[in-house]
């Protein structure tokens, strides 16, 4: 992958970095983005893992990254992209907006989130505001966000039923509460089927149920079934 300096006297462009493991996404928005004026698409990846290794060379001025992505954690991905270049600002764009999602965002370093049904040009506008240094959510979730001296925090959350569980579990815990079979949630997290069957287990334990049935019941109580 190579990148292109912005010729003497042209305004330097926002140099952009989109991660999803949907291709027609990637395409789609990725071409919006490069036809867009002050914008240059410097990496386009289906993986948080990948968008880490472009990042350490690049150094993308805007991270924009999904949430459901097969292998690493895309919190994890986030964090570490700004461990290898701090100056970036991460987006996340996603369809899933559960107070954990949330919070695990924001503690991962989001400057802004992006819900998916949001068209085309809300996403312009909200890599623009990051990019200038600003934060950015969509509306419906703003209203959930208070914004301290220290950063954006979602108002009054204490991770309530989910506070002990780590980003793998409760990932696990969502492909769960919309009936996935085991060895389906191992191919989309890529790990193994003793990986999912033990993050089960810790699940089991620390919700206190007793079996996949009474998770996946307890899941989709709590909407996960819809995040």
């Amino acid at each position: 992958m190579t990148c292109t300096p912005p010729q003497l006297g042209t305004a330097t462009p926002t140099r952009i970095m989109l991660a999803d493991d949907h291709t027609l996404l990637r395409v789609s928005l990725g071409s919006i983005l490069g036809e867009t004026e002050g914008f240059e698409l410097i990496g386009s990846l289906p993986t948080g893992h990948d968008a880490v290794a472009a990042a350490r060379e690049l150094r993308p001025d805007v991270l924009v990254i999904d949430i459901d992505m097969p292998g690493q954690d895309a919190f994890q991905s986030a964090r570490a992209v700004l461990e290898v270049s701090p100056g970036t600002r991460v987006l996340f764009l996603t369809a899933f907006t559960s107070d954990h999602d949330v919070q695990n965002a924001l503690r991962a370093g989001a400057r802004g989130y992006v819900v998916k049904s949001e068209p085309p040009s809300t996403v312009v506008d909200a890599i623009r505001t990051v990019a200038s240094g600003r934060l950015w959510f969509s509306p419906d979730l703003e209203a959930r966000i208070e914004f301290r001296d220290d950063g954006p925090h979602l108002r009054g959350h204490d991770d309530g039923l989910f506070a002990d569980l780590t980003p793998r579990e409760f990932e696990t815990l969502r492909y769960l509460a919309r009936g996935m079979a085991k060895r389906e949630i191992a191919s989309i997290m890529g790990v193994s089927v003793k990986t999912i069957e033990k993050h089960t287990t810790n699940l089991m334990a620390k919700l206190d149920v007793h079996d996949r049935v009474q998770l996946a019941r307890l899941a989709i109580s709590e909407g996960l079934a819809r995040a």
